[in-house]
């Protein structure tokens, strides 16, 4: 614990890690003040694609958790930038607007015809429409991208479909794989630790607490993070079993990190 607390950077995932749905998860409010008080560096990692940054900050708010909005990284950002840098114009995108400012904030616009990529991310208009218009337009030969590969997400109601799963029907339709860009994929590591480097911190000053083992923690194992398991959203102990590598340390949650009083 005390080589963690140590660390002058953090990456924590957001769901199951800061919070379940539209309740904050215990500790989270002393993790915070904890890392400000301490001078630390962090940066809200999150797969889900449906906000943007200010809608994230507005929704922490709610909960009574003050951050600015430039602490927030998701993989919809993260997929306007490696669509950008493939000199990508159009798309079809299925997602909410955390994805689709993300990609008009690129330059990117939005095309149901004939767009060169096809873009899924998680939405609460998911149906039957979509997928057909998707499933055409992918064997036409629009390229199929994925914004995560996450196949549930944690609510305060209990784990739901995410990323992987709504893509999954395409997938099938077409015969064809998605590219997933987010966690564990090196490419969004990278884009967070940038924000790093910039402030002289280097990954191996930098950990990642996150919910899932097989996003998360492997993310961090590639990325050469200290790679840190919170029991409070998807894997539990019995899950770290079923994989060939570790996460360094196991916590309930991220309450356990602030050295407490006594």
């Amino acid at each position: 614990m005390e080589k963690l607390r140590a660390k002058r950077g953090f990456i924590c995932d957001m769901d199951g890690v800061i919070y379940h749905g539209n309740t904050l998860l215990d500790g989270v409010r002393e993790f915070v003040d904890w890392l400000y008080k301490n001078d630390k560096k962090f940066l809200f990692l999150t797969n889900n694609s449906q906000k943007s940054p200010r809608e994230l900050q507005q929704k922490l708010a709610r909960m009574g958790l003050q951050v600015s909005e430039d602490v927030f990284y998701t993989s919809a950002l993260a997929t306007a930038s490696f669509l950008k840098s493939q000199g990508a114009s159009t798309v079809y995108a299925i997602g909410d607007a955390g994805l689709t400012n993300a990609l008009y904030d690129v330059g990117i616009t939005l095309n149901d015809v004939d767009p060169e990529y096809v873009v899924i991310g998680e939405t609460e208009n998911y149906n039957f429409e979509s997928i057909k218009k998707a499933t055409l337009l992918v064997n036409r030969g629009a390229k199929l991208i994925g914004t995560n590969s996450d196949l549930t997400t944690p609510t305060d109601r209990g784990e739901v479909p995410a990323c992987k799963a709504l893509v999954a029907p395409v997938e099938y339709a077409t015969d064809r794989r998605a590219y997933f860009v987010g966690k564990p994929n090196p490419l969004m590591m990278r884009a967070a630790m940038e924000r790093f480097h910039a402030q002289g911190i280097h990954s191996s000053d930098v950990a990642m607490i996150g919910d899932r083992m097989d996003t998360d923690i492997i993310a961090a194992m590639e990325s050469g993070l200290d790679p840190v398991l919170v029991l409070s959203g998807v894997s539990s102990r019995e899950t770290v079993k079923g994989f060939p590598f570790r996460p360094r340390l196991i916590l309930s949650g991220v309450g356990d990190i602030p050295e407490k009083d006594v």
